[in-house]
Formats: C-alpha cells, structure tokens, sequence
C-alpha cells in the first residue's frame, strides 16, 4: 500500500505532527507548575474547552470503530449518542456547580469527604484502570491505518506513537492539551467531510444510491425496539449511554479538568453544551461513513478482497505463520480458507483504514491519516494528564509526601505521565491479537472498570448513606458486577449454566451502578427508621 502515500502525504502528516508538538513546547512555561500543569491556571474560554470535551470524545474509537460497526452492522450503536445531551443536561444542573465551588482538582475528593479516604482511592483506582484500557484501544486504533498502508508492524507503530503522545503530554501539560484538542477537532471535522464526499463521488449514484441501499438492506436500523434486556436493544444501548455519559460528565477527572480549567461559571456551562451536543451530529456523520463503505465495497468486489487478503495475512502471522512462504501452494491454500471464513464484522475496523489508504486523492490520505493521529492525540493526552493529576494528588500528596512542595509535585507529575503512558502502550500491545469489534472491546472493558463509580458518587449527592451503608453497597456491587463479567466467559463452569446473567453486558455498569445506589439507599434508609422506632 506504500505507493499511494505520495510526498504531498508526507508533508501534510508531518506538518501536523510538528504543529502538535510545538504547541506542547510553546505551552512549556505555562505547565511548569501544578496549576498550570493541571488546571491552566483556571483562564481558558469556554469555546476552548468545549472544543477539548468535543476532540475528547471523537478519539480514533469514534474515527474507526464507529464506522466499522454501521459498515458490518447498523446503527445500534448511534443511540449511544442520543444518551448526551440528557446526561449533558444533567451535569449543567448539578454536577459542574459542585466542581467549580469545590476548587478541588480531584474529581474525587467528594467522595473523601462524604464518605471517607477508601472511597477516594475505590474510585480514582477504578478510574486509573479505565485509562489504560481507553489509551490502549486509542493507540491501537491508530496504528490500524499506518499499519495498512505502509505494510509495518503494528507493534513498532504503537510503540513509536506511544512515545510520541508521552513525550508530548509531559511538557505541555493540561494547557497545551486543551488547546491542541479544539485545533485537532476541526481538523477532525475536515477530514471526515472530505473523506465522505470523496466517497461518494466513487460510487454511481452518489447519495442517493447510499440512501438506497443502505435502506434495502435495513442498515439504518437504531435496533430493536423490543423489551429484552439480554440484546443490544435500543433501550438496552440508551440506557448504557446514559450511565456511561453520567460517568464521564459527573466523576472522570479529564472532563472535571476541563469544568475547572474554564476561566467562568459561564464558560465551563457553554464548555459542557457545545463539546457534549456537536459530538452528536458528528458521530451520525461517522456512521454514515461506515454505510457509505459498505455500499462502496459492495460495489468494488475486488476491494473488499484487498480487505479481506489484509486481515487474513494479519491473523495468519499472528498464529506464527512465515510470510517468507507466500509463494507456496500451501501458504495460498491457507489464505484462502481463511479469507473465505472472513465476515464482515471481522473486517469491519480495516475496511476505512483501507479505503483511507488505497481510494484517497494524494495530499488527502495525509489529512486523513493526521486526523486519526489527532483523535489518538487528544485522547491520550487528556488521559495521561488526568491520570498523572490523581497519580499526585490523591497518592503521592496523600500518602507519600503530603508535605511535597511544587518540585515535588511536579515530579510525581511527570513519573505519572511516563509510567501510565507506558502502561497504555503495554495495553495497545496486548489488543494487537483482538479479533472482535475494537468498540465492542472498548465498551464491555469501560463497563467493567467503572467498578460503579458512578454509583458510589450518586449515592454520596442524592442520599443520607453513611460510612457502613457505602461499604456495604460498594461490595455488593463488586460482586453483582464481578458476577455479570465472570458469567459470560467461557470459563464459566456448565454445571452453573442456569446461574449465567441474563443481561447483555453493557448492562454491567448499569446494573452495578444501581446494585450500588438502591443497596445504600435502602440499608441508609431502614437504619433511620430503626432509629426513630427505637426512641
């Protein structure tokens, strides 16, 4: 694939990467102390942040995944979207004041007030756990398409990138985060728009033909309105995003981060709207980049095949094979078996990276190419910054060094970048053999990982729960959750098959969040009335 990466391609990616990074250098003074580093100094414009919220979101999950599930599938997953705007609603209401009269960098030093230090450490824990497995995906994601086109390991790819995110995370700090997220949100924008139409144009019939045969074929299709709770239904899917987007607006630290680093009330209010609705329309628009695929391929046979050949080749090295030995019969017998076994759930995360590197004018595979680095970019760095901001004030300020000073503090802030960037790059390496939906993994790891976060702050705001009812009710949801992951492997003994969850497992964090708010409720609520019975 490396012939159709012209010298204009070049120059455009690497304009872009030099663009991103001097924009952590130029921020570099301003990073260089905890404040700056963490909460630019509390001054950005609202438009700003809300840009960063915005590029936060469309990481390379959304440029790649999304497409692949509505090429393979339909689009089930876009009510995910319609979810936002309520739990925006929601978090404008209560939980942006709370943060913004707290002052407190942690988004979780609520919950230590509330309920004591454990329930601090249960959730940035829980909430350190998830980045690594969001920056794995994310870096993953990215190489997808360097790896089709330059035809290079995707391991060295993932590695060098990795570096590269770290590298930048660590002397730009919080401020040169922000700021390189609204710039790489319209260079998202952009390059999804002009991907489209060049799409377009590739096909007789235009969008008019999409629209057709994408409604022959039932492919815009929100899923099954129907009541079941074992299938990714439509209520089944808008109830998790519900949740998810509650978690992320109400207790993930990089959207706190953002609330704070507003300069106003008013800004940080026009920072959650405009980065929690523009994501709306635009995910619409990377489904329908996927559908827009799927006709394109079904029209192009012979692309499909090139697809098909990749992903084969991919998993055929993966088990050991020697790609030295593509001459031989043998060697093409097996390639062939395995493309015909390929569906296109399998080939789904490859097909717009393909597209991106075989059907794209020169000087626009390199727009496409730095956009996806940019999704990557700017989910990275918002987790690595967020993730080294509780890394030094909810551990090393807390039980280390709680008399650290601003040297101290920026160290630990640089060792939490370096070490959970590496941890991230481990993560990407391990996805390397996944065979699944990238999304599909994305989402059933984030469920897990919530832990019911969400849950124990919920509990903490809306209830009268004390110490021993918030104990109890994190432990019954551990367990309701561990019992919904370990139900669904295959490692679940057949002697226990009736005691399987019945739920489909984006229900986890819904169920766990929950199992968490009505157990401490209910336990708060029956030890006031023993109370009152007793006096």
């Amino acid at each position: 694939m490396g012939q159709h990466f012209y010298t204009i391609d070049w120059l455009v990616l690497a304009g872009y990467f030099v663009l991103t990074m001097s924009i952590g250098f130029y921020f570099w003074r301003k990073s260089r102390s905890t404040e700056g580093f963490t909460a630019a100094s509390r001054s950005l414009p609202g438009w700003v942040c809300g840009l960063s919220i915005f590029a936060t979101y469309l990481s390379s999950i959304s440029y790649l995944a999304l497409p692949g599930k509505s090429f393979a599938g339909n689009w089930n997953p876009f009510v995910f979207s319609l979810s936002i705007p309520i739990a925006t609603w929601i978090a404008v209401r209560w939980f942006l004041p709370y943060y913004r009269k707290s002052g407190e960098v942690s988004a979780y030093a609520l919950l230590e007030s509330r309920f004591g230090v454990w329930a601090r450490l249960y959730a940035s824990a829980f909430y350190l756990l998830t980045q690594i497995a969001r920056m794995g995906v994310v870096m993953y994601l990215m190489a997808l398409p360097l790896a089709v086109i330059f035809g290079w390991d995707i391991r060295l790819i993932i590695l060098i990138t990795g570096i590269s995110v770290i590298v930048y995370s660590f002397v730009g700090g919080i401020v040169a985060v922000i700021w390189a997220d609204a710039i790489q949100a319209i260079v998202l924008m952009v390059g999804a728009v002009v991907c489209l139409g060049v799409m377009w144009a590739g096909i007789d019939g235009g969008v008019g033909e999409v629209i057709r045969v994408a409604s022959e074929q039932d492919k815009f299709s929100l899923g099954s309105f129907g009541p079941s709770l074992a299938d990714a239904t439509f209520w089944v899917v808008l109830i998790y995003g519900l949740f998810i987007n509650l978690q992320n607006f109400g207790i993930d630290q990089s959207y706190i981060q953002r609330y704070i680093a507003s300069k106003s009330d008013r800004d940080a209010r026009r920072s959650l709207w405009l980065g929690g609705v523009l994501y709306v329309p635009v995910s619409a628009l990377f489904f329908l980049i996927g559908t827009s695929l799927f006709v394109y391929y079904h029209a192009h046979d012979g692309s499909i095949n090139q697809v098909k050949t990749i992903v084969a080749t991919q998993r055929m090295m993966q088990a050991g094979v020697d790609p030295a030995d593509a001459g031989t019969p043998a060697y093409q017998q097996q390639l062939g078996e395995r493309m015909a076994g390929l569906d296109e759930a399998d080939i789904g995360d490859r097909v717009f990276p393909h597209f991106i590197a075989a059907k794209m004018p020169p000087g626009l595979t390199g727009l496409l190419i730095a956009a996806i680095f940019a999704a990557a970019m700017s989910t990275v760095s918002t987790s690595l910054n967020s993730s080294a901001t509780l890394l030094m004030s909810d551990y090393y300020r807390r039980f280390i060094n709680r008399e650290a000073g601003e040297k101290q503090q920026m160290l630990a802030l640089y060792a939490g970048t370096i070490v959970w960037g590496l941890l991230g790059v481990g993560m990407a390496l391990l996805l390397v053999r996944l065979t699944d939906s990238a999304l599909d993994m994305w989402w059933t790891l984030s469920s897990i990982f919530s832990g019911g976060m969400v849950g124990l702050f919920l509990l903490g705001m809306i209830s009268r729960a004390k110490n021993p009812q918030a104990i109890t009710a994190v432990l019954v949801g551990f367990f309701v959750i561990a019992w919904m992951v370990a139900s669904k492997s295959p490692a679940w003994p057949e002697s226990l098959a009736a005691l399987r969850s019945p739920f489909h497992g984006f229900l986890i964090i819904v169920i766990g969040t929950l199992s968490i708010l009505l157990v401490g409720s209910g336990l708060s609520w029956m030890t006031r009335t023993l109370r009152s019975d007793s006096n």
